[in-house]
């Protein structure tokens, strides 16, 4: 009965993982069919909307103010709407490989975040996963600058800012899912993450924007399906089973998933460089994670 669990746990931790990492795949799809940043960011959440709302229903309850309402929309805003603009802005510039590498490091801010707003002291294997996770996105930025000749900085930056939003939303979140439950938290949160880029397209672009080939819809809704309700449910119900600990190592194929994939789906080169890159970020990570 554990191996089963433990089995299930891991095959929803790992589909989650591949979920996530095939957006920056469908993100440059997108852009190819002259879809831009604002219209792709609107059309997603509006079709991922109704997923969060129906569970946002199911899941009401007692146990939840206006100050855990607003603390969690706000946390969506940041995490999910801030942070997911500035992730496809960032992906104009810099390799989806290159995207989702700068992406896991999320853990390595949170680190760093913690350290810095609860005085907490960065021992000498912290620093280890630190220097071998930064040190590896290095590598990844010169693989980069070998083919793309566009502002990679400006993107990585960008990317960066996405894990930087997600980190807060993560800090942030651990306190208001102690009041109100990660369900709740979680529809609410990207409720607010929906209708925030939903009213961002309306300020910003005409109706006729969305005059797009039936390819660009298709690949919108496949965003919002496979690479952001399924995934957020897929890789809390995995975390059940199999615990954070395991789900790191698991989540790990992520990046390795996502440059796989853009070298068959989108051409995008695979270098020695970016595989030593992915290895040492993979490594810094998996230490932070462990501890």
């Amino acid at each position: 009965m554990v191996k089963n669990q433990l089995i299930a746990g891991a095959a929803l931790v790992f589909i989650a993982a591949v979920g996530f990492s095939v957006k920056g795949i469908l993100v440059k799809i997108a852009y190819s069919l002259g879809v831009d940043a604002v219209t792709l960011l609107g059309l997603r959440m509006f079709f991922a909307l109704p997923f969060f709302l129906y569970i946002l229903v199911r899941s009401r309850g007692s146990g939840m103010g206006w100050m855990e309402l607003l603390a969690a929309s706000g946390l969506g805003f940041l995490g999910y709407y801030v942070g997911s603009f500035l992730d496809i802005l960032g992906l104009q510039y810099v390799s989806a490989g290159l995207e989702r590498m700068i992406l896991f490091l999320y853990p390595t801010i949170v680190l760093l975040l913690s350290a810095l707003i609860y005085r907490k002291a960065v021992g000498r294997k912290q620093l280890l996963a630190l220097f071998l996770s930064y040190g590896g996105i290095y590598l990844a930025f010169m693989h980069d600058a070998s083919f793309n000749d566009k502002n990679i900085l400006l993107g990585g930056l960008l990317v960066l800012g996405n894990g930087l939003s997600f980190a807060c939303y993560l800090i942030g979140g651990g306190i208001v899912i102690a009041r109100i439950g990660a369900t709740r938290f979680t529809a609410v949160a990207m409720t607010s993450a929906c209708m925030a880029s939903v009213i961002q397209f309306i300020l910003l672009r005409p109706l006729s924007a969305l005059y797009m080939p039936l390819k660009a819809y298709e690949v919108t809704l496949a965003m919002a399906i496979l690479s952001t309700v399924l995934p957020a449910f897929l890789l809390s119900a995995g975390i059940r089973r199999i615990g954070p600990e395991r789900a790191a190592l698991v989540g790990a194929a992520g990046p390795v998933t996502t440059i796989i994939l853009a070298y068959y789906l989108l051409g995008e080169p695979i270098s020695w460089l970016q595989i030593a890159g992915s290895i040492l970020v993979l490594a810094g990570v998996l230490i932070i994670s462990q501890e």
